[in-house]
């Protein structure tokens, strides 16, 4: 982005303010500048008027001139085209030194003697206007003979490149760099480019109209103006549009060139004969492409994409006469997926601003242009009002606070400063004065601004980081412990634990075969994988246990006598809720038969494998169950921890055993979110010595022990350590009832219990037992 200090005036007075001064202003306020030039021309050089022009008697190509300089007239050589009797032009006197070195002296050119030069813009050292020479006019100032050309403010000004960020669409144009400059030096923008139409003109309605599908994407507005007879292009305008390397011929484009360059509003142009017929009216009919684009159509004509292209369809030359200007605002984000997903889509010289976001007050931009226009009254009329389809979109709102802002700058702004910069940046603002908050409008041309984050870095940036006080560090290292840490510690003592056990980790797919859960009667999940890695692991697993068994499958055809394997791994649910499961499994025999153990070995059994499984995860109690398919029903339980389910243990059923070709199989599966991990408390014991009864019970057959448990349990009896079964009696006398033998434990905090302590407790426990259950002693 090119800017004129010059140029820049138009909206603001830089008149005190350096070039330099402007230049750190825009490195400290986001806009990091590229290249910085001054523009100065040597005093010699002056303004000159070209009283007569003849043909070089010896040279074709160069041409004797009569310049008035002011004091007076000199002869000199020229051999541009473009030189004509009755200009204006720029005369470097004899003995000037040019800025690429050159240093004018008197010289004789084909014989003819030639005091001075006649100078082109290039020659200046300023950017090329035209070929030849360059023909000054009062669009500069005020001529007048003789005048050093430096002291016009045209040519003493600064020259700056600013490389603007992708996010900064609104910085694209001199209104939006003028805003930033304002706020950054606490100047005031000068009074608006609006245009007023002038009275008794034909309106735009008779020659166009516009035509929206519903929910375009865009905003449009239409004007007109009917040349007369050709524009001729000044001299401060030819200079600009150099400058910003305008490569447009046709006048009509090179001033809607200016015009965006200006007010960043993207504008286009049509030949009104080129669309429809004289006399008729052009409708503009405006429609969303596959990707969201504006399509812009007039009697099936396709006029382009707007912000992206237009099409050879209509588009002026130098026989246009009635101009249908169209100025145009899509979303960014609208342009850049449409040009992402149709890579063949053509690309014109709009998509660098649309994609980065032009200005959507297009109201602004077409006053400014027809305001420029109106100066060329002799040359062309305008028509009145405009035909327009805008977008009706409602600005972001977001709140911050004043403690908000501290926060994240690390230092408190004053509430006046804050409301001064969002203002001058074009935020609106409603300040609630109770709770030091504001809300903010956020302009429709910072679509960069999401948050308030963005708006606090919008304050920072025009106070200066480094306005900003420095802090020290704090080194003081915050607690960053969560769940997710406890979770991955409690996981990882788990393994460890399992492996001290003597269980081996296995890791599958959390992929399984649809066919071997349904044999175990596991309802499939309804997230259907699409791109399996292979026909047998073409589902999300719902558990642990069958990729277990298979596992113990395969080590025990590989001549493996003892299989313990465990897995802490994802499950999924019907509807694809992942979860984590810790599995179990003992196959076969207990361990590999050794010299201690022996040749046979023990077999696996229920409850070693339960007691393998407590001695990884803690205590836990076990209930009875029958609704586990491809568990035995006889040795099947649901695990318990403080009141909460939390699983499942029991031998595979025989049938599932038999067709995979296991031996005596044990698993078990946890919910590891159920677990219960806590912290090991110190607690006082008893130094006095603890004394254990044995009592023998009459019980049904099928009476459930745990019944007998949650009745002694019942009574709180604290010097109760704990109780265990230690027998069992069957015998015919007892008339379909057995014996059960319990063995309790007592001790006391404070005393060796007595005999009397303890035949009370018991007699307390009998007494419950009687009344609650109805069984006694035998």
């Amino acid at each position: 982005m090119i800017i004129s200090k010059h140029w820049l005036n138009e909206w603001i007075d830089l008149g005190e303010v350096s070039g330099e001064t402007l230049s750190k202003t825009l490195n400290s306020i986001g806009l990091e500048v590229d290249s910085y030039k001054e523009i100065n021309l040597p005093k010699s050089v002056v303004v000159g008027y070209v009283k007569s022009r003849e043909k070089h008697p010896n040279a074709d190509k160069l041409s004797v001139c009569q310049v008035d300089v002011g004091s007076e007239t000199l002869q000199i050589v020229c051999g541009a085209k473009n030189v004509e009797a009755g200009q204006f032009v720029p005369v470097a006197l004899i003995g000037t030194t040019m800025p690429n070195g050159l240093e004018i002296k008197k010289a004789k050119l084909r014989g003819i003697e030639s005091c001075g030069m006649i100078c082109s813009s290039t020659e200046l050292g300023l950017p090329k206007t035209n070929d030849g020479i360059l023909p000054l006019d009062e669009s500069i100032g005020k001529l007048k003979l003789g005048t050093s050309l430096g002291e016009f403010e045209a040519f003493k000004d600064v020259i700056i490149e600013v490389d603007v960020t992708a996010n900064r669409g609104d910085c694209q144009n001199l209104h939006g760099i003028a805003r930033e400059i304002c706020t950054a030096l606490d100047l005031n923008m000068k009074d608006s480019h609006e245009n007023e139409d002038s009275e008794n003109l034909l309106g735009i309605g008779r020659i166009a109209s516009v035509r929206t599908e519903d929910k375009v994407n865009g905003s449009f507005l239409y004007k007109a103006f009917e040349l007369k007879s050709g524009l001729n292009e000044n001299l401060l305008t030819r200079m600009r549009l150099a400058l910003i390397d305008c490569q447009k011929t046709n006048l009509v484009e090179r001033l809607l060139e200016y015009a965006t360059f200006c007010t960043g509003v993207l504008f286009r142009a049509y030949d009104h004969a080129k669309l429809v017929g004289e006399g008729e009216k052009a409708v503009f009919d405006i429609k969303n492409g596959e990707n969201g684009e504006c399509v812009v159509f007039c009697e099936d004509k396709n006029l382009g994409v707007a912000g992206i292209y237009q099409s050879d369809e209509a588009m002026v030359d130098e026989g246009s006469k009635v101009i249908l200007v169209e100025a145009s605002y899509v979303k960014p984000d609208v342009v850049s997926k449409a040009i992402f997903e149709n890579k063949n889509l053509p690309k014109g010289d709009q998509v660098y601003r649309s994609s980065r976001g032009s200005e959507p007050n297009l109201a602004y931009g077409a006053d400014y242009l027809f305001k420029r226009l109106a100066g060329f009254k002799d040359s062309l009329s305008l028509f009145a009002g405009s035909q327009q389809s805008l977008l009706n979109t409602e600005p972001i709102t977001l709140s911050i606070s004043l403690g908000e802002l501290k926060n994240m700058i690390g230092q408190e702004v004053a509430r006046n400063d804050v409301v001064k910069i969002l203002k001058k940046l074009g935020f609106e603002i409603a300040v609630n004065v109770e709770q030091e908050s504001f809300n903010v409008k956020v302009p429709l041309f910072r679509h960069d601004i999401v948050n308030s984050h963005d708006i606090c870095e919008e304050i920072v940036r025009i106070i200066g980081i480094d306005n900003i006080a420095s802090t020290p560090l704090n080194f003081a290292e915050k607690n960053r412990l969560n769940k997710t840490y406890f979770d991955y510690k409690n996981a990882l003592n788990l393994r460890h634990r399992a492996a001290d056990n003597g269980f081996f980790e296995s890791v599958h797919y959390v992929f399984d075969s649809l066919d071997e859960l349904s044999e175990l009667n596991f309802k499939p999940c309804k997230i259907k994988i699409l791109n399996p890695i292979n026909n047998e692991l073409n589902t999300l697993r719902p558990a642990l246990v069958n990729h277990l068994l298979s596992s113990s499958e395969k080590n025990i055809k590989n001549s493996k006598r003892s299989v313990r394997l465990f897995e802490l791994g994802e499950v999924f649910d019907e509807n694809a809720n992942q979860g984590l499961n810790l599995g179990f499994v003992v196959s076969g025999l207990l361990k590999e038969p050794t010299l201690i153990n022996g040749a046979k070995g023990e077999e696996a059994n229920f409850y070693a494998f339960a007691a393998m499984v407590q001695n990884v995860i803690g205590k836990f109690e076990l209930k009875p169950c029958q609704g586990i398919s491809y568990l035995s029903p006889y040795e099947q339980a649901h695990i318990y921890q403080n009141g909460e389910k939390i699983g499942y243990i029991g031998r595979v059923d025989a049938r599932v055993e038999a067709k995979r070709d296991l031996p005596k199989t044990y698993v078990c599966e946890i919910d590891f979110a159920k677990l219960k991990f806590e912290p090991i408390l110190a607690v006082p014991y008893s130094k006095f010595q603890s004394t254990t009864r044995d009592l023998s019970l009459i019980v049904p057959e099928n009476f459930e022990a745990g019944r007998i448990y949650e009745c002694i349990r019942g009574l709180n009896l604290k010097e109760l350590k704990e109780f265990l079964p230690v027998d069992i009696y069957k015998d015919a006398k007892l008339n379909g009832a057995i014996s059960l033998s319990l063995k309790f434990t007592f001790q006391d905090m404070e005393k060796t219990l007595e005999d009397d302590d303890i035949n009370a407790l018991m007699d307390k426990i009998l007494s419950e037992l009687k009344e609650k259950l109805n069984i006694g002693i035998r």
